[in-house]
C-alpha cells in the first residue's frame, strides 16, 4: 500500500548510524546515500525510508503514529531493539508476545534520538 516514508532528521550522520544497526537484523540495508538523505529498504530493491536532514528542531508525530517493521524472527525483534537502546533509542515496549494483539504478535517498540516511534513485529 505504501511505496515509501521520509523522516526530517537533526542529524543525518547519527540517524544514519541508528538506522543502520536498528534494520540490519530486519533484513533491511541502506541503499543509497549522499549529503542530503539517505534511504534504506531490502537488498537490491527501492527505498521504503529515507532520511533528510532538517534545519530547525525536528517535530516527530505525536501520540498515536509509529512506523512498524517487519521482522523475519523473535531473535531480529531483539536484536533490533537492543541496537536501537545501544545507540541512543528509548525504550518503549521491550521484546515480547503481546497476545492483545494477537496470539503469535511478537514486537518490540522505541523511539529514535529525533522521537520517532518505531517497532519491530515478527508473526
Amino acid at each position: 500500500m505504501l511505496g515509501h516514508i521520509s523522516f526530517g532528521v537533526a542529524d543525518l550522520e547519527r540517524a544514519a548510524t541508528f538506522y543502520d544497526a536498528v534494520l540490519a537484523p530486519l533484513g533491511c540495508v541502506r541503499v543509497w546515500s549522499h549529503a542530503k538523505g539517505a534511504a534504506y529498504g531490502p537488498p537490491g530493491g527501492g527505498d521504503k525510508l529515507a532520511l533528510f536532514p532538517q534545519e530547525g528542531p525536528v517535530l516527530a508525530p505525536g501520540p498515536g503514529f509509529h512506523l512498524a517493521f517487519d521482522a523475519p524472527s523473535q531473535a531480529a525483534v531483539g536484536a533490533f531493539h537492543a541496537a536501537a537502546l545501544a545507540l541512543g533509542g528509548e525504550d518503549r515496549g521491550a521484546p515480547g508476545l503481546r497476545p492483545a494483539y494477537g496470539a503469535s504478535y511478537y514486537a518490540a517498540f522505541v523511539s529514535d534520538r529525533d522521537g520517532y516511534r518505531l517497532e519491530a513485529v515478527h508473526q
